[in-house]
């Protein structure tokens, strides 16, 4: 249909619709719709040199974070390497660094600046490096939740539990309402802690990684687990499922990890006699119940430095890391292979580019501060409280 078809007809496409054609931006979202200045060419030769001049003329002003996930011609300019939470914290640890570079996604940046001093200053090189995941669960949907959750009669017996890939505005709910955020490494341990606050709890936004620790590694079986559909009136549940439930669990998942099936791990057995099927949390239940280890990024790694020489591999978590790791341990004669035979890379992760970077660090040393992340004061206390709940954890 044409655009004059459209308007005789009188109809106007919605703002998501807008949204995602780039035509609007919607300043809450996860989701970025440009970004400003010009990108030096991705075929300039001298992109490395450019990006490490820069890098070394801003000095110690400039600290560079660089998730797991992200591309080798990124995290080879990083001065830290970890997971998202990992590396806010060690950006509060480096107070001397007025600009702090963090190549990832939209909400581990506002992390960084919810736990740095107002005096530094985050920035993102590419406002539309989101996750989608993140992006599953706005505060408007957990708002209306919420009053779900009230009108069954039993809000005043659930404590949200968040996962560290939420928007600062999820953790400031969280933080409002008496909740804690986890990582995939401490969700045991968080959600120990809110089942001795109250009898139920509202996991957010992930509802593999809250199954998994239920079931798996808390005991509870499936039934004691019910999904909230935040597009379903009342979350697509009755009271009575409310009521009798222990996990409510927000419909929401990794694009990456939620690809992986039970077909990949059989596939994977019947080509690699011998292998160990490694996987992250993120996965569905299935394909955690079918592995041989589970643990976080983290636990990836460590165990994969623990193998012995020969050994074989088959991991369950995003291409970037699992090929520096294959190309890491060849030496070693350790076989390790992405669980699934087709290439899936984080999408969003890989906004941030080379020539990205490039521009980013150019305007830094140039005194132009650019696509800062900066989260308002009031969502950063609840956020911070829930944070700080995380960190007391036993």
């Amino acid at each position: 249909m044409t655009t004059a078809q459209t308007q005789e007809l009188d109809v106007q496409p919605s703002p998501l619709a807008l949204l995602l054609l780039g035509r609007e931006a919607d300043p809450r979202s996860e989701r970025g719709v440009e970004c400003p200045g010009d990108l030096p060419s991705p075929s300039d030769p001298d992109l490395v040199a450019r990006a490490r001049a820069a890098k070394e003329k801003l000095g110690d002003k400039v600290f560079v974070l660089g998730h797991h996930y992200q591309r080798d011609e990124v995290i080879q300019f990083a001065d830290v390497t970890g997971d998202s939470f990992k590396l806010a914290r060690d950006a509060a640890a480096r107070p001397e660094a007025e600009y702090i570079v963090f190549c990832g996604v939209h909400f581990m940046a506002e992390s960084a600046d919810i736990l740095t001093s107002d005096e530094q200053k985050v920035v993102l090189p590419d406002l539309a490096a989101g996750c989608s995941m993140a992006d599953m669960a706005t505060a408007e949907q957990v708002a209306e939740c919420w009053d779900v959750l009230t009108e069954a009669g039993i809000a005043e017996q659930v404590v949200p539990v968040s996962y560290m890939n939420s928007s600062a505005d999820i953790k400031a709910f969280t933080g409002k309402h008496g909740g804690t955020i986890c990582t995939s490494s401490n969700a045991r341990r968080a959600l120990d802690w809110a089942f001795e606050q109250g009898e139920k709890v509202l996991f957010l936004p992930d509802q593999h990684l809250g199954r998994n620790t239920a079931v798996r590694d808390m005991g509870m079986s499936l039934e004691d687990c019910v999904l909230y559909n935040p597009h379903k009136p009342n979350g697509g549940l009755t009271a009575e499922e409310l009521r009798a439930a222990k996990m409510i669990l927000w419909r929401g998942h990794c694009s990456v990890h939620g690809r992986f099936s039970l077909d990949s791990v059989n596939d994977v057995r019947e080509r690699i006699p011998g292998v160990n099927v490694l996987v992250h949390p993120e996965c569905r239940h299935e394909v955690v119940a079918a592995a041989d280890h589970v643990g976080s990024t983290e636990y990836i790694i460590k165990a994969l430095e623990a193998a012995p020489a020969g050994s074989k591999w088959a991991i369950g978590t995003e291409l970037n890391l699992v090929r520096r790791l294959a190309n890491r341990f060849a030496s070693e004669d350790k076989e390790i292979v992405f669980l699934d035979k087709t290439v899936c890379f984080c999408s969003t992760m890989n906004r941030i580019d080379l020539p990205h970077l490039v521009w980013t660090l150019e305007s830094l040393a140039e005194g132009t501060l650019v696509n800062r992340i900066e989260v308002d004061k009031e969502t950063e206390a609840f956020a911070k409280l829930a944070l700080e709940r995380m960190l007391a954890l036993p």
